[in-house]
């Protein structure tokens, strides 16, 4: 009973996070890249990962995930986004021992070159120009007890557009916990915790002319339009896991995050994984559960490890995003742990 009202308790307090406010703030924060879910297997989970963290992909969801990894972990992931938009996503991590655990990880973009079109010119005027979207991160994790985990992921995220481009710094936080429970995991994590960014570049330059309704003042006066600067889209996450094994053969994970970002709802995630033999996964969730106008709904996914030895193997993993109205979401990953 003591357990049952346990789980009960977590889980209401999660609800209730996820329902706390009904304000939505989109539109308002920068570097939305920032926001696409990174790893097929956690993307087949309904993005409800923040509790399981168990491979190089949390350096993006809970940076305290990866000091729980042993050996060296690799990950290369990619999406095809809405709108044929795609990312590229790579991590990796390397256990010390002592020291704890680092990582690395790179997110990319690719939106493809696009006319540049003036009101002159509206069919477009020959030239070309690009938009880049990355970030840079390197994270640090240390098992404080065999019970708990802390993890920093301190970035650079870059964003450029034709001649214009910021850059700002900022960190993810992330705590897990295994509690008295058998089987059952808390985690925590803040995202994107950092300084606002501003486009800056040679397009903001102009010449300008002080007082048009005079002829005799200079009127190339070389002068820079002002920017505005725009937070990051920064996130809190609280999450629940559940995992047992069942005579050796069957694997079951359970999860649920509530989400409270700065500029949209708040919202649920919550997903499952099924293993046989550690060797064939079948996964399923639901994404933006409980989020006012969300596209975003079920999630599926499915993986195969093979094992090299009994210290390495490769893994492959797909997921699929139902995005409503808009084009599914489709992500491949490849793994290596040695």
């Amino acid at each position: 009973m003591k357990k049952l009202l346990f789980i009960f308790l977590i889980f209401s307090q999660i609800y209730i996070v996820a329902q706390e406010t009904n304000v939505s703030k989109r539109g308002t924060t920068v570097a939305q890249f920032m926001n696409v879910a990174q790893g097929a297997r956690a993307t087949g989970m309904g993005g409800a990962f923040v509790a399981v963290a168990d491979d190089a992909t949390s350096i993006f969801w809970n940076p305290a995930g990866i000091a729980r990894l042993e050996g060296n972990h690799f990950v290369f992931d990619h999406t095809n986004w809405i709108a044929d938009l795609k990312y590229n996503y790579i991590a990796t991590s390397f256990n010390t021992g002592d020291l704890g655990t680092f990582g690395v990880s790179l997110i990319m973009s690719d939106y493809g070159e696009m006319e540049v079109t003036t009101v002159e010119k509206p069919e477009g005027t020959g030239e070309k120009f690009g938009v880049k979207d990355m970030a840079l991160s390197v994270a640090w994790a240390y098992n404080l007890t065999k019970e708990f985990s802390i993890g920093f992921n301190p970035k650079i995220i870059y964003q450029g557009i034709w001649n214009m481009s910021s850059y700002s710094l900022a960190v993810d936080l992330g705590v897990l916990y295994n509690t008295p429970f058998e089987g059952f995991t808390l985690g925590m994590a803040i995202t994107n915790f950092g300084q606002k960014a501003k486009l800056s570049g040679a397009d903001a330059v102009i010449l300008y002319d002080q007082d048009e309704t005079t002829t005799g003042d200079n009127g190339r006066i070389p002068a820079e339009l002002y920017s505005q600067a725009w937070d990051l889209p920064l996130g809190f996450k609280l999450g629940m896991s559940y995992s047992n094994e069942f005579d050796g053969m069957h694997g079951i994970i359970l999860d649920v995050d509530a989400a409270h970002p700065n500029d949209d709802y708040e919202y649920l995630n919550v997903g499952t994984e099924y293993s046989f033999r550690k060797m064939v996964f079948f996964r399923a969730g639901y994404k933006s559960l409980f989020q006012i106008d969300s596209e975003e709904s079920f999630t599926l996914g499915m993986g195969f490890q093979y094992n090299v030895d009994d210290f390495s193997n490769i893994r492959f993993d797909y997921s699929y995003l139902n995005f409503g109205r808009f084009k599914d979401v489709q992500k491949i990953s490849v793994g290596v742990n040695f």
